[in-house]
């Protein structure tokens, strides 16, 4: 049996119950090198057998798999964050389905959330933003034409970048081109809820000084938006004048 795990944001003590305890008792560990904290490996078994997948091509870490089915041994595979975004499990779930390998998944704390929880904002706010949008920049790896920066930025929706830490001089095109505003506020979050997380805080216009100056080149998620700003209008939900299901509104 193999189980995905998302190992959560960071912070060792933000993966889930579940996945602290399937990590705790598996034979092998395949853990997503640098990206995932290596506190929270002390949760393995003394006799865990641990593998660092960076250092792996996909058709090794299915080997060490098969190699863990043949002796009945349980496999964990820890993943950043949560395992579906950017996590690269579909192409491993195919070949485990292949060679008929049973495999669960188990959600983590993706680091979009634990960026937001640092900065203690909230990303939908009434009459300034109801929709996030999580992307990332065209690299080494290719993004299809209709997905580009510059053709969401015209929703001025609130916006996270993943992986896109070394290409902000283009970013910062990209998003003014697209819609956003010079002065629409971003914030960067270095390596959201480990130990030594950064937080930036600086404009669409200013974010390459900002990472230059900084030398933030990767592990950094880049949220864009005016839910940075000051201005919202206040939730209906908690309205003494809104009528819902468990409440009769005042007039």
């Amino acid at each position: 049996m193999v189980n995905f795990v998302g190992a959560g944001p960071g912070a060792a003590d933000l993966i889930t119950l579940r996945g602290h305890k399937l990590l705790s008792e598996a034979d092998v560990i395949i853990y997503a090198g640098s990206l995932v904290n290596k506190e929270l490996l002390k949760y393995a078994k003394e006799e865990a057998e641990i593998h660092n997948s960076a250092h792996m091509t996909l058709e090794e870490v299915i080997e060490v798999v098969k190699k863990a089915e043949k002796e009945g041994k349980s496999t964990v595979r820890l993943h950043t964050g949560d395992s579906s975004i950017y996590g690269a499990i579909r192409e491993q779930i195919d070949i485990l389905k292949s060679y008929g390998i049973s495999y669960d998944v188990v959600p983590g704390v993706s680091s979009f959330c634990g960026a937001a929880a640092s900065l203690k904002a909230e990303y939908t706010l009434p009459d300034v933003s109801q929709s996030v949008i999580i992307t990332r920049m065209e690299g080494r790896t290719p993004v299809p034409e209709r997905e580009s920066i510059r053709s969401f930025a015209a929703h001025n929706a609130t916006m996270v970048l993943f992986l896109s830490s070394g290409l902000t001089e283009e970013l910062s095109r990209e998003l003014i081109a697209g819609g956003y505003g010079e002065e629409t506020p971003v914030a960067v979050v270095y390596k959201a809820t480990w130990p030594d997380e950064k937080i930036f805080r600086c404009t669409v216009k200013t974010l390459p000084e900002t990472m230059k100056k900084n030398n933030i080149t990767k592990t950094a998620l880049i949220l864009v938006g005016n839910f940075l700003g000051d201005s919202y209008e206040r939730s209906e939900l908690y309205n003494p004048k809104f009528t819902h299901e468990f409440r009769k509104g005042t007039h």
